[in-house]
């Protein structure tokens, strides 16, 4: 049996911290692979692809551009250096970019993200 325990729980009205988390990844299908073994560590609520995206880059001495997909994930604040070290060890660049801040969601929309993210106990 598997249980959730919400640690945080907010009143009505109040603002909730979640933690936004954007990268970049060369293709789709690495893009929903991390996506995925992402939700399944329940280190994310949410994981978005934005779409593709042209970047341009200074890297090793040389101006370079490359396609790649950007992500969005959606986590609470208390996984987010988790989810930032699981993307940084999965992550096929030498360099990956990893943004992360954190924003005030609506009181049902952070609940939720925190609801979801909660490390599961196993009884």
């Amino acid at each position: 049996m598997t249980c959730y325990l919400l640690l945080v729980t907010w009143s009505d009205g109040v603002n909730v911290p979640v933690v936004l988390v954007l990268t970049t990844l060369p293709d789709a299908v690495s893009a929903s692979a991390l996506a995925q073994a992402t939700l399944e560590a329940r280190l994310a609520a949410c994981v978005t692809k934005l779409g593709a995206v042209e970047s341009h880059y200074h890297w090793k001495g040389a101006i370079g551009s490359s396609k790649e997909v950007q992500m969005l994930f959606k986590t609470s604040v208390a996984r987010s250096e988790e989810l930032q070290r699981f993307i940084e060890t999965r992550h096929p660049y030498e360099t990956p970019e990893i943004l992360i801040w954190q924003a005030d969601a609506s009181p049902s929309y952070g609940q939720w993200v925190n609801a979801e993210t909660q490390r599961p106990l196993h009884v």
